[in-house]
């Protein structure tokens, strides 16, 4: 047994050089053949490769299927990193649509300042508003000017659509503004085209109701709120807001002024009005009541006569 097994070795080694031989024998002759430059070769050629290549396709099959799928994985990846840029651009623009949306809130506020009609005599000071109180029991914001500014206690604000509220203390580089849906604030009021006089009296409500109505039949929802100018408290004519029915019945006032978006206030520098000296023609002098002077003339022409 030992002799078979050893013979049947010996036999399979010079069949294996043999096999190896005739293989490298044939790709050399192949080489050759691709290589050789000649008429009837190149038929040859053409030849073999009309025999044997369809009949290839079955082992063909595979190797383009992997070169197919490698293709695709290379797309895909391709799109992936495509994906991923759009969605950094699309988180620029964004960002940029928000700051856009910003600057065209502001620049609306600020043309609604510059178109803001009032008293050719009134003259203002903008200023940006700084922060509000936080607080349900108080309606009020911070402003970036005061003593430096000229700015006084008392002063009527606006925004870019109608009365905020006025100035309630004043430091050198800030005062704060009482707004006008404050319970602090009592602002006299007319209403159109009836005419009513009224007191808007802040309850810390986004409706401040309106109280001493005259004739509260004459007034409609609907109809245009300004100040009175009744006490110089304010400048008359100045827009406050519309008149509404709140939910209790009662007559209050929707403010023309944005109060969710206070950023820019107008402060409005009232004229202080003039001090009374002297007495007048209509008050008696402190010695006595001094008779008419027709009476004076009267007489003296009755004892002329006498």
């Amino acid at each position: 047994m030992a002799r078979d097994r050893s013979a049947q070795q010996n036999f399979g080694r010079p069949v294996r050089r043999i096999l190896v031989g005739l293989l490298v024998f044939l790709l050399v002759a192949l080489f050759l053949l691709w290589r050789i430059d000649s008429p009837r070769v190149e038929r040859l050629r053409v030849a073999l490769v009309d025999r044997f290549v369809p009949g290839m396709d079955w082992a063909m099959r595979p190797v383009t299927r992997m070169v197919g799928m490698v293709e695709h994985f290379q797309s895909y990846a391709r799109v992936y990193e495509q994906n991923q840029e759009l969605r950094r651009e699309l988180q620029q623009m964004k960002a940029w649509r928000e700051a856009a949306l910003q600057l065209e809130q502001e620049n609306a506020k600020l043309l609604g300042l510059t178109q803001v009609r009032l008293d050719p005599r009134l003259t203002h000071v903008t200023g940006v508003v700084l922060a509000d109180s936080g607080s349900p029991f108080r309606q009020s914001v911070l402003l970036n000017v005061g003593e430096r500014d000229g700015i006084r206690d008392g002063w009527a604000t606006m925004d870019g659509l109608g009365l905020v509220g006025r100035i309630s203390g004043v430091g050198r580089t800030t005062s704060r503004v009482i707004l006008l849906t404050d319970a602090n604030s009592r602002v006299p009021v007319s209403i159109q085209p009836s005419g009513q006089r009224a007191i808007l009296a802040g309850d810390n409500t986004p409706l401040p109701p309106l109280e001493f109505l005259e004739k509260a039949d004459l007034v409609r929802p609907g109809d245009r709120v300004v100040s009175s100018g009744d006490g110089g408290v304010f400048p008359a004519d100045l827009l406050v807001g519309q008149v509404v029915q709140g939910p209790d019945r009662r007559l209050r006032v929707i403010p023309a002024a944005d109060y969710q978006r206070l950023e820019f206030l107008r402060v409005l520098r009232s004229h202080e009005a003039e001090p009374i000296t002297d007495t007048g023609g209509l008050i008696a002098p402190p010695g006595g009541i001094a008779p008419p002077p027709d009476a004076a003339v009267d007489g003296s022409g009755g004892g002329s006569d006498g």
